[in-house]
C-alpha cells in the first residue's frame, strides 16, 4: 500500500534527535527505519539536492511487525497535522470515520447554503473543525476533511470554495480567500499502476490573501502577509509578503511588512453571506 502523505525533508540526518526522544540507540532506529521503507510504511523521494519523506496515509501501525519500527512510525505519524485513514473493516475507526465523513456530506450538501454563520460554524465544529473568533466560511464553500481544519481569529473564506483539508489544513489570523480559490490536499501517483494517493498539509500564514479563482496545491507554505493572485496556481513556500501571480508563481512585488488591517468577514453586513 502506497498512500502517503508528506512528512518532512532529509529525515535520516535527524534519526539522532529521535533515537534520543525515543531511548533507543541510533543505529538500532536506523535500522527500524529501513525496515519501515522495505515495507511501505515510509517513502523516501529524492527532489533536487533533498529527499522528501512521506508516511503511509492509512494508518497502518497495528500492523507493522517491527516493534522498533511501529514506534517509529507512531513518532512520524504524530507529527503530520491531520488525522490519518483508518484501516477500513468491522471496527470503531471505521464506524467513526463514515460517520464524520457522513456529517461532512451533510454539510456540503445543504448545511453550507444555510444563511446564517452560527448555523455553519457550530456544524463544522462539532465536526471537529477548529474556527477562531471572528473567523467564518461564507456560503456555498465546500469542506473536506473537517476535522483537520483550523483556522485563526478574523479569517474568512468567501463564496463558492473547495477547502480540502484531508491532509492538514491551517489557516492564520486576518487570512482572506477570495471566491472560487480551491485549496487541494493531494493528488495521485501517476508512475504507479494503482494510483495511488499523494498528499501533503497546507499552512497559510498570518495575513496572507488569496484572490479569486487560484489554487493552493498540497503542499504549499504561505508566508506571513504573501498574497497569490488571481488564476495563479502555487504549490511551494512561498516568502512572506511576496504577490506571487502568473505563470509559473513568479513573484511580482511586496506587500508592507507593517501589515494591522482587520479583514471583518463576519459582521452585521455580512449576516446572509
Amino acid at each position: 500500500m502506497r498512500h502517503r502523505i508528506f512528512h518532512s525533508t532529509d529525515l535520516r540526518s535527524r534519526l539522532g534527535d529521535y533515537a534520543a526522544r525515543m531511548g533507543v540507540d541510533t543505529p538500532a532506529l536506523l535500522a527500524a527505519y529501513e525496515w519501515l521503507l522495505a515495507n511501505e510504511g515510509a517513502f523516501e523521494e529524492p527532489s533536487g539536492d533533498e529527499v522528501r519523506v512521506s508516511i503511509c496515509s492509512v494508518d497502518i501501525e497495528p500492523t507493522l511487525q517491527d516493534p522498533l519500527g511501529r514506534r517509529l512510525y507512531h513518532e512520524l505519524k504524530g507529527e503530520v497535522p491531520t488525522q490519518l485513514v483508518p484501516r477500513y473493516g468491522k471496527n470503531w475507526a471505521t464506524l467513526k470515520d463514515r460517520c464524520l465523513r457522513l456529517w461532512e456530506q451533510v454539510y456540503n450538501i445543504a448545511i453550507n447554503k444555510v444563511p446564517f454563520h452560527w448555523v455553519r460554524l457550530t456544524w463544522l465544529r462539532i465536526g471537529g473543525a477548529k474556527i477562531g473568533e471572528g473567523s467564518t466560511i461564507w456560503r456555498n464553500t465546500e469542506v473536506l476533511g473537517v476535522n483537520n481544519l483550523v483556522i485563526g481569529k478574523d479569517s474568512v473564506i468567501a463564496w463558492h470554495c473547495q477547502i480540502d483539508a484531508r491532509a492538514g489544513l491551517r489557516i492564520g489570523d486576518h487570512v482572506a480567500i477570495a471566491s472560487h480559490v480551491l485549496i487541494i490536499a493531494g493528488t495521485h501517483d501517476l508512475t504507479a499502476p494503482e494510483f495511488w494517493s499523494v498528499s501533503a498539509p497546507i499552512v497559510i500564514e498570518d495575513y496572507v490573501w488569496i484572490a479569486s479563482r487560484a489554487l493552493v496545491a498540497h503542499g504549499a507554505h504561505l508566508g506571513r502577509g504573501c498574497v497569490i493572485t488571481a488564476n495563479t496556481v502555487v504549490a511551494k513556500e512561498v516568502a512572506p509578503y511576496k504577490i506571487i501571480g502568473g505563470s509559473g508563481a513568479k513573484p511580482m512585488g511586496e506587500r508592507p511588512h507593517n501589515l494591522n488591517y482587520k479583514v471583518g468577514g463576519k459582521n452585521l453586513l455580512t449576516l446572509l453571506h
